[in-house]
């Protein structure tokens, strides 16, 4: 029987693993902590969000949270969301890497940029956070495919083709036509499968993932979303999607949201409770996490609750905002609201008898792999 798109990408990946690593090696990875030894990747987040000074992306007190999480890479989001002039949204998305680039370089010991899977692996030696470049949506280069290469050589390396609503690429998850992707999209999903960039579908609408998974011919990913099966939510995934994309050698990153809760605070059991379920699905090699929050902790000060209330009423007048986005649900888990909540996380996951392999490979091991079987 020939082997799937999955077994061939895991079958390669794990043969060249185990060529890597000898017997040495293995033993001395025994004697540490899981998380000491594993790569830890957050499929979305950010760092900074200490200070209330939007200006500030980082500041002492974030730079600190960085070292404090044992965190070997993340996500982070550049540019904006929403429909807008495609150029400026272009231009945004080039002001935010500048400004992340010198933040970059001003803390070389804190923080290093992500190009190819090997900067996480060299990132985990010398103890800094890798920061990987990605867009939540595909205005920038709705109108216009080629720019797809200026943003690569930029540095993006993850993409969603669409957001929460419709773009000339396809449709978001909130669109209630649930139109698959457009000529542009397709042509997309191939131009970023030949530039090394993964293909991300988590704000997708159900018809546009579909559609680009079917068409991608290297492996996609839901980075940050939950379990439609256990919390009704368009933002959730169905059991036929999460396999749809595991059958491509991709993964499924649960989120720490008020969605997994259905609009409550979510506490870290609903987090468990939906890794868990989605484990039952799609097998432990294609779950990951991607928290959708800042890395720092939250502080729950006056100040941060305005901002948080702005914040939220601005993304419904714009009409981005899902259901259950309220002034009050804010975007954490209360016993995980730590900089090194995936330490937390891990040790409760220990607990409930997940092995320690699978602790690693849904702390972090599973992007990495899914990162060095995309990027060129």
């Amino acid at each position: 029987m020939p082997l799937s798109r999955r077994e061939l990408i895991n079958l390669s990946l794990l043969s060249a693993a185990s060529a890597a690593v000898g017997p040495a090696a293995l033993a001395a990875q025994s004697a540490e902590s899981p998380y000491e030894s594993a790569i830890v990747i957050d499929g979305l987040s950010g760092p900074g969000g200490h200070s209330q000074d939007q200006a500030v992306l980082l500041d002492a007190k974030d730079l600190q949270y960085i070292k404090q999480s044992g965190m070997t890479a993340t996500h982070l989001t550049v540019g904006d969301v929403g429909m807008m002039p495609s150029l400026e949204a272009f231009e945004k998305i080039v002001m935010d890497i500048t400004a992340w680039d010198k933040m970059i370089a001003r803390h070389p010991d804190v923080i290093v940029p992500v190009r190819k899977a090997a900067d996480i692996q060299a990132g985990k030696r010398q103890k800094v956070m890798g920061l990987i470049y990605g867009l939540q949506d595909g205005v920038a280069f709705q109108d216009d495919i080629d720019r797809l290469e200026a943003l690569h050589h930029l540095g993006i390396r993850v993409i969603q083709p669409t957001y929460n609503r419709r773009n000339l690429l396809g449709d978001g998850c909130l669109v209630p036509a649930n139109g698959g992707l457009s000529k542009a999209g397709f042509e997309s999903v191939e131009a970023m499968n030949e530039l090394g960039i993964l293909v991300d579908l988590s704000h997708c609408g159900r018809r546009t993932a579909m559609d680009a998974i079917n068409a991608s011919k290297q492996p996609v990913a839901f980075t940050h979303t939950g379990s439609y099966e256990l919390a009704k939510h368009p933002r959730h995934r169905t059991n036929e999607e999460m396999k749809a994309v595991a059958d491509t050698g991709g993964v499924v990153g649960v989120f720490i949201m008020p969605y997994l809760a259905e609009g409550k605070q979510p506490a870290a059991e609903d987090v468990i409770r939906h890794i868990e379920h989605i484990l039952n699905i799609v097998g432990e090699d294609h779950v990951s996490m991607g928290t959708d929050g800042s890395l720092s902790p939250v502080d729950l000060t006056p100040e941060f609750k305005e901002s948080f209330r702005k914040s939220t009423a601005e993304r419904k007048r714009r009409g981005v905002a899902a259901p259950f986005e309220t002034e009050t649900g804010y975007l954490f888990a209360n016993d995980l609201n730590t900089a090194n909540r995936f330490e937390t996380l891990a040790g409760m996951l220990l607990k409930r008898g997940h092995s320690p392999a699978r602790v690693k490979k849904i702390i972090g091991g599973n992007l990495n792999r899914l990162f060095t079987a995309v990027w060129l």
